[in-house]
């Protein structure tokens, strides 16, 4: 697909960092109501692991010359499905949307006969004011994979302490200088998440390297039962701007599920956050998950904040 005529597209460099965060702060308000992307989120994007900037992303230029549009394919772990972002001006980069999707996907197919894939999935996330985002997907061939729920609470008034946990339950921050510590927490996310449809397996040196050294290691929580570790607590500062705790991943091995591990879990993380200062607490929740507790979520005063859909396309590899 051709871009309109007098509009143009260049790969981006770091130089470009602001000229892109001005672009995803106008798509970040229309789609949730406020930005939700920093000038550092940028640029780790483009110089992501799996990112090649010259390769595996795009900017969309108006007729004026100005950037409005910023389009990236992504893959996480290096292995498993690709996502694809295309950021808009919602004013004033809508035409370049869909042949920058279109740009992208060949990217993906590229990238699938480069890994000696036959084909591989890409994914995008839709939000619910972006009808015709959604619309230039289903344009494209892509099907609704799956959905997920943005919850909330406020922390304002919340106990210093946390509630006690059930009798033979202790919750604990993660001790994150010792290895055999951060390997529990490993195995113990690992166990959990198993079972759930898309869970992508990483072993414990590419989780370690991945989740890097600059963490709040006081927001990690390691829960035991009897004296035995039993279920885990990662926070992220992806809240941050919103002055929100973020609950990334909460793992609780099956067998000791129901027993109130996660409840505590969280409780302790939300006690946390308050004691920062902070708002409030979110977490999202993949409603395709089976283990996906959503009556435990609610019954410690999170509730729905916004929807995010997923599309799916299987794109295969360029001859």
């Amino acid at each position: 697909m051709t871009l309109p005529v007098g509009w143009t597209a260049r790969r981006p460099t770091l130089d470009d960092v602001p000229a892109i965060l001005k672009v995803v702060h106008a798509a970040d308000t229309f789609a949730i109501g406020y930005p939700d992307f920093s000038a550092e989120d940028v640029a780790e994007c483009l110089t992501a692991p799996y990112v090649d900037p010259a390769a595996d992303s795009w900017l969309g230029l108006d007729p004026e010359g100005e950037v409005v549009a910023w389009a990236i394919v992504d893959n996480p772990t290096g292995v498993g499905r690709e996502f694809v972002e295309v950021y808009v001006d919602p004013d004033r980069g809508r035409p370049l949307r869909a042949p920058l999707l279109a740009r992208q996907l060949a990217r993906v197919a590229e990238r699938a006969a480069a890994r000696g894939l036959p084909a591989l999935t890409v994914r995008c996330a839709v939000y619910e004011p972006e009808k015709e985002w959604e619309q230039t997907l289903f344009d494209a061939g892509f099907i609704l994979a799956k959905r997920y729920v943005r919850m909330s609470r406020p922390l304002a008034g919340l106990p210093s302490a946390p509630p006690a946990p059930p009798h033979g339950v202790t919750v604990r921050p993660v001790r994150p200088d010792d290895d055999a510590e951060l390997r529990t927490f490993h195995r113990i996310y690992d166990a959990a998440f198993r079972d759930t449809l898309d869970y992508e397996p990483q072993d414990y040196d590419r989780w370690r390297a991945r989740i890097g050294a600059g963490n709040a290691w006081d927001e990690w929580f390691v829960a035991e039962v009897d004296g035995e570790p039993a279920g885990v607590l990662q926070s992220s500062d992806q809240g941050l701007d919103q002055n929100e705790g973020f609950v990334k991943n909460l793992a609780v091995l099956p067998g000791q599920r129901r027993r109130g591990v996660g409840a505590a879990l969280l409780q302790h993380a939300f006690a946390r956050y308050a004691a920062k200062g902070r708002a409030s607490a979110g977490l999202g929740v993949d409603l395709t998950n089976p283990t996906a507790p959503v009556s435990l979520y609610r019954s410690v005063g999170l509730r729905d904040a916004r929807i995010v859909d997923m599309y799916q396309l299987t794109v295969p590899a360029t001859a």
